[in-house]
């Protein structure tokens, strides 16, 4: 639980630190590793469910949650590192 608790308060953070990355490529490295903690928490509320730890249905809107945050991370840094890619000389 205690692992749950702090992927899930790390995507936000990261999303913030990116926000006033110091280069294009700390913005996409800040969102990266906001992506792979939204992956680690929808893992942990997955984990819960599977060992009947929390039902499933109590889960069901926070799995949801980080799965669209997974896609939209997953999109923001894609276009990011399209953007730097067109952006070199």
């Amino acid at each position: 639980m205690t692992q749950l608790l702090r992927s899930g308060t790390s995507i936000g953070a990261n999303v913030e630190e990116g926000q006033a990355g110091q280069s294009r490529a700390d913005f996409i490295a800040k969102h990266y590793i906001a992506c792979k903690e939204a992956r680690e928490t929808n893992y942990w509320l997955r984990l819960l469910a599977a060992c009947n730890i929390f039902p499933e249905s109590q889960l069901a809107d926070l799995t949801e949650e980080s799965n669209e945050l997974i896609a939209i991370l997953t999109t923001i840094v894609k276009n990011a590192k399209k953007n730097a890619e067109n952006c070199s000389p």
